[in-house]
């Protein structure tokens, strides 16, 4: 499965993106400000989105959600980068959020949108991998 996340809506806040699953629309994403990492942007603790670049994704346990998520590997300058609900960039620490609508700053329908995610990247990686491309 490939997972492509195209950001599009970028504030001194959040940066609002669209997840494509292999090719077909799925959701819209939520992250921290894009500071520009990948071109040497200075990176501020639970206030950055994570460089862009293609990373694989796994599921295993997260100690801090105390239950199995989608855990993205790899990540420069980061660690224990989920994708998980949650409505604004005070919920992310860097993580990306999913939902089926969104307005400035804010993402709606999370919960039921991460787990139709979820059910979705637990059957692919059953069968091969999960890979994800920030752009």
């Amino acid at each position: 499965m490939r997972l492509t996340l195209e950001r599009f809506d970028l504030t001194d806040t959040s940066t609002i993106g669209g997840l494509t699953v292999d090719g077909e629309f799925f959701c819209y994403t939520l992250e921290d400000a894009d500071r520009n990492l990948e071109c040497g942007g200075d990176k501020i603790y639970g206030k950055t989105a994570i460089p862009r670049g293609t990373y694989k994704v796994i599921i295993d346990w997260s100690n801090r959600f105390k239950r199995e998520m989608p855990h993205i590997l790899d990540v420069p300058g980061f660690e224990g980068i989920r994708i998980h609900s949650g409505n604004m960039a005070e919920d992310t620490e860097g993580c990306i959020l999913v939902g089926s609508r969104y307005t400035k700053d804010y993402l709606y329908n999370s919960k039921a949108t991460f787990d139709t995610l979820f059910a979705r990247l637990d059957a692919a990686l059953e069968s091969g991998d999960v890979v994800l491309e920030v752009k």
